[in-house]
């Protein structure tokens, strides 16, 4: 049964919430989107957020008098409520165990060490007093390199291990826990290393979700996605 009025996305450019505009476009659920812009120096969500939503995080959805945030939280929801048996496996197979896995490990797992890397990242270009950026840039460095990247190597060679056993993340389905991989691997694939040549599987998993016609509807919605680049 469809929501008793539309949707409504609290949308940050270049956030989490352009795989709930996804999700929804492959629901083919009615959907408003009100637009957040970053700021520009820190790249932190605007103060209007928090009010929809007390940690002003996106992506937040308003939906039939309730308000959810948390991406995992948010498809859940949706394809529960809403699905009607689309995107979800059945419950009680393997490829449900596997899809709430998934659901988990894209922000639980995978997502911490990307964060950390640009974390790191955006310290070496900040600005300090010229006789603490050798300091800074050598902890980012040694950071970096000896523990960062290591994790962030680890999980795609597990992604990408899983991927040789099935189309999908949960199973030979596309599911919703494909729209909630996008993130991690859309980062990984900007900003730590996956490519064609060191992971051929999860690249084409990347090629093949970017030619869904839902996933390109929903870039036209959301605006400029800079993942993609």
């Amino acid at each position: 049964m469809p929501p008793t009025s539309p949707i409504t996305v609290h949308h940050l450019n270049n956030s989490r919430s352009q795989r709930i505009l996804w999700l929804l476009e492959e629901l083919g659920l009615p959907y408003e989107v009100v637009r957040y812009q970053r700021d520009p120096q820190t790249m932190l969500a605007p103060p209007e957020l928090k009010k929809i939503h007390p940690l002003g995080k996106s992506p937040v959805v308003t939906v039939d008098g309730l308000t959810l945030a948390e991406s995992g939280a948010i498809i859940e929801t949706l394809v529960e409520r809403y699905g009607d048996g689309r995107l979800a496996p059945p419950a009680g197979s393997a490829e449900a165990v596997r899809y709430r896995y998934w659901l988990h490990y894209a922000e639980g797992s995978a997502m911490p060490p990307l964060l950390l890397k640009l974390v790191f990242g955006r310290i070496k270009k900040a600005d300090m007093p010229f006789f603490a950026k050798p300091i800074a840039d050598g902890i980012a460095d040694k950071a970096t390199a000896s523990f960062i990247q290591p994790q962030i190597d680890q999980h795609l060679a597990f992604m990408e291990a899983e991927l040789q056993q099935r189309d999908w993340f949960a199973g030979p389905e596309f599911t919703a826990a494909d729209v909630q991989m996008s993130f991690p691997l859309e980062a990984a694939q900007s900003r730590a290393g996956l490519t064609a040549q060191s992971h051929p599987r999860l690249a084409d998993w990347l090629a093949r979700i970017h030619a869904r016609p839902a996933y390109q509807r929903a870039v036209e919605r959301g605006g400029e996605y800079a993942l993609l680049g």
